[in-house]
């Protein structure tokens, strides 16, 4: 019987955080990991997609070309991209490791978990004991139900990083951020890519800010094919069938599959926990803690609050702060912020548009400002894009960018709705010029400009004060 304060189950960027916070703190830690450590997002997810995109985008500039360039015809080396993804997962992994956590006073098993009651499980061959547990398993790609899947080769999130060649033509089911990420990636690496989506692509998203994402792809050469369902796949690789609604069949040599993901919650015995869960994940109040069984929490994917690494991460300080202190720690999603890593990027905290209109009504407005507005976008000649800030009250409630950089930009309004800051801080705040961080700083002037020029009583106190000034 092993005894601990904390046992964290899985090893991705919630369980580590929990891990590391709560050890650092002087608790009794158990860390349990069945694959490997770093999770989805060092292995499969926010690193190796990232580290792909940068090479798609180096192999972009040369055939794009720029002010006094004239673009070519890139020479691509699909082996050292994917050298360079595997370099830069393994330059990362040392933060991840079982060495590191070890060093930090982790007890560290390898193997996979499952709850034998309330307060134990197995493992290594070991029965834990703890007095809180964490569950920390993250997530795994959803395969759709659809006819011949089961004898279809495919990729997925997991897989397609193991490709040592790229493939002629990408078939990818599924138009979200990781389909159009690993197709604007491909194409740019020398693929035809075909995009087949049930909805609308980027359905999530601000509609015209998606638009602008989608019309630069499809101009790359990516065909996008939406509210179209994909009803029977077949064949091998080298020669993929997709068949959709309708009898189209759409034929390639590989097949993506990114419809989304499921929490991996089905190793663990819960119902032996006493714990209860749903389609999207353990059954949590606000507090990240099980509402059927008080020792246990959850965060990241496994808690079905959204999938994302620094939620997981939010989470984290979240729960050693309720589990080391018993302190409360509502968690919140309202200052969340996501990105879609295209080119143009987009990026979004809070509530879109739509969503703001609904909730607030008339006590809503948008403040609009364009990229072709920026000195810094016009001297890169990056101005396709915008910023809309959703304000309520002199506060933000939402803000959408897409164009160069968004991903970057948008933490400073994370911060402002985070804080429920007024637009008065960011209007008082002085950014270098010329950067693209005044375009925020303009969107907070739009919210001042009518108050202070279009307000008759300010021009008449002026008028009378300098008829005194000597």
């Amino acid at each position: 019987m092993l005894k601990t304060d904390l046992c964290v189950i899985g090893a991705g960027s919630g369980g580590l955080s929990v891990a590391a916070g709560a050890a650092q703190m002087g608790a009794s830690v158990v860390l349990i990991e069945g694959h490997r450590m770093g999770g989805d997002c060092l292995n499969y997810g926010c690193v190796p997609s990232k580290a792909l995109l940068a090479a798609g985008k180096a192999a972009q500039a040369v055939r794009a070309g720029g002010p006094g360039v004239e673009g070519s015809a890139p020479s691509v080396d699909f082996a050292a991209a994917r050298r360079h993804v595997t370099d830069t997962i393994a330059a990362i992994a040392p933060h991840d490791s079982q060495e590191r956590f070890e060093g930090l006073g982790v007890t560290v098993i390898r193997d996979w978990a499952r709850f034998t009651g309330p307060d134990t499980l197995q493992a290594g061959g070991q029965t834990i004991r703890a007095r809180r547990f964490v569950i920390a398993t993250g997530s795994r790609p959803l395969v759709p139900p659809i006819e011949g899947i089961d004898a279809t080769p495919y990729l997925t999130n997991e897989t397609i990083f193991d490709l040592r060649e790229p493939p002629g033509h990408l078939l990818i089911i599924g138009g979200g951020p990781i389909g159009l990420e690993m197709a604007q990636a491909h194409r740019r690496l020398g693929s035809s890519v075909t995009v087949i989506e049930g909805g609308t692509a980027l359905g999530r998203e601000d509609p015209e800010a998606a638009a602008l994402v989608l019309e630069r792809l499809r101009a790359e050469g990516i065909e996008i094919v939406e509210n179209t369902q994909a009803r029977r796949v077949g064949g091998r690789t080298g020669g993929i069938e997709v068949e959709v609604a309708g009898g189209t069949i759409f034929v390639g040599t590989h097949l993506l599959v990114a419809v989304g993901r499921s929490p991996a919650l089905d190793r663990l015995d819960l119902d032996r926990a006493h714990v209860r869960r749903s389609e999207t994940g353990i059954d949590t109040d606000d507090n990240l803690r099980s509402r059927t069984n008080r020792r246990v929490y959850a965060v990241g994917d496994a808690a079905g609050r959204g999938q994302f690494t620094h939620l997981a991460g939010y989470h984290a300080g979240q729960v050693v702060r309720s589990a080391l202190f018993s302190l409360p720690a509502r968690v919140r999603d309202d200052h969340i912020p996501r990105v879609t890593y295209t080119q143009p990027e987009l990026a979004q905290v809070g509530l879109t548009e739509s969503q703001a209109r609904e909730k607030f009504g008339g006590r809503m407005q948008v403040l609009r400002v364009a990229m072709d507005g920026n000195d810094r976008a016009l001297a890169e000649g990056t101005t396709r894009g915008f910023l809309k800030v959703m304000e309520v009250g002199g506060r933000p409630v939402g803000a959408t960018l897409v164009g160069a950089g968004a991903g970057e930009q948008i933490a400073l309004w994370s911060m402002m709705i985070a804080n429920k800051m007024k637009m008065g801080a960011l209007a008082a705040t002085v950014m270098p010029y010329p950067t693209m961080a005044e375009l925020s700083k303009r969107a907070a002037s739009a919210y001042f400009s009518p108050k202070l020029f279009d307000n008759h009583l300010i021009k008449t106190v002026v008028r009378a004060i300098q008829r005194w000034i000597p």
